[in-house]
């Protein structure tokens, strides 16, 4: 079966997969937290930023080769390539394109510790 293929034919990109959820995934799995939030352009995966302290974002690139992310926060549209390490582009994804407004960073607050500013990259 064929990848799905976005910009220039790459297949790091599906523009028709849904984000998987408001917040990181493994972070909510695990009780973590997170400062801001990448998502997969392949599958929709949310991960934490590299400045967060679990950095499930790029973890999930280097797990599955899934190259490319797009910036999860509201008012943001940078894309990533972990291969080149540079910005790129792509396409207009599947919405939501951002998580809610009203989630701050970082977030969740009831999981965050007092001391965070410590404990980020």
């Amino acid at each position: 079966m064929a990848e799905p293929s976005g910009p220039a034919g790459d297949p790091g990109i599906d523009p028709s997969v849904p984000p998987s959820g408001p917040g990181c995934v493994e972070c909510d799995e695990r009780g973590g937290w997170w400062v801001h939030l990448r998502r997969c352009a392949q599958c929709g995966h949310v991960g934490c930023c590299d400045s967060s302290p679990a950095q499930h974002a790029s973890r999930h690139f280097q797990e599955t080769g899934h190259p490319i992310m797009r910036s999860y926060e509201p008012g943001e549209d940078w894309w990533w390539d972990y291969r080149t390490d540079d910005y790129t582009d792509g396409p207009e994804l599947a919405p939501p394109l951002a998580h809610p407004v009203d989630q701050g960073a970082p977030w969740p607050t009831d999981r965050v510790p007092e001391n965070w500013r410590d404990l980020i990259h």
